[in-house]
This record gives structure tokens, sequence and C-alpha cells, in this order.
């Protein structure tokens, strides 16, 4: 079943980099990324507070205080880079390059997570590596 949601979250996101190229047109990034987030967090709370799950905020320890605020920091700070990356380049570089967080977080989680990597996990942030660096390195490099 996560599968499901993994899916639908990469169609959303692809839907973010198509939605966001266009609507930033002509405008501030960090303007944008403000309006964004308003938009999450109208959303996020009214489905916290839809499903009953906000009823709980008490019993949260201070470490997922911590953790939480450091993961909103994280993405905020992703969102207003991802947001003036696709204000200056194509949506068909910025959102592929963006994805190097795949690669990143394997790695991240298997040194800090001790998640265990084995060969798939491992070739499949090579891959993701090495098409990053062919969509970011100048023409020239290839001889074309």
């Amino acid at each position: 079943m996560w599968w499901i949601y993994a899916l639908l979250s990469a169609l959303f996101a692809a839907l973010t980099a198509i939605f966001a190229k266009i609507g930033i047109k002509g405008m501030d990034s960090d303007l944008a990324t403000a309006i964004r987030t308003v938009i999450i967090l109208v959303i996020a709370w009214g489905i916290a507070l839809f499903k009953g799950s906000a009823e709980n905020i008490g019993g949260l320890s201070k470490t997922n205080w911590l953790f939480l605020a450091l993961s909103g920091c994280a993405t905020g700070l992703s969102w207003i880079f991802y947001f003036k990356a696709l204000q200056l380049g194509k949506v068909s570089q910025v959102a592929p390059v963006d994805k190097l967080s795949v690669a990143l977080a394997i790695i991240l989680a298997a040194l800090f997570l001790k998640e265990s990597l084995n060969w798939q996990t491992a070739i499949g942030a090579l891959l993701i590596i090495s098409g990053t660096v062919v969509l970011i390195l100048p023409k020239h490099y290839f001889g074309l």
C-alpha cells in the first residue's frame, strides 16, 4: 500500500513543478513560496482536524517537536531554492535535479539511521546521481 501513496506523491510533485512554473511567472519566487506555504498549512491542518489527529498534539515529545521543526526548516529552505531554480531554469531540468534528494536521502538514511543499503538501492542512487550530473553539465562536456 505504501507504494500507492509514493506514486501519488510523485504525481503531485510533478504537478507542483508544472503549476509552480506557470504561477511564478512575473513574480518574486519567495513570495510565491510564502503563498504556497499558506495553502499547504490550511490543507494540512484541515486534514488533521477532520481526521481528529490534532487531538494528539499534547502527546508529542520534545524530540518529536525538535525534529519536526528541523524538518519544517529544511522543507521551507528546499521550497525557497526550488522556486528560485524554477524561476531561472526549465522544469525539465530543475525537477530531475531536485530529485537528487532521493539519492541523498538514501545515503543519509544509511549513515544516520543505519538503514541497510542493498545493491539495488545503491545502483538506483548511483543512477540518479549520474542522471543529475548529465543534466547539469554544460553540453560542451559531451561534445554536443
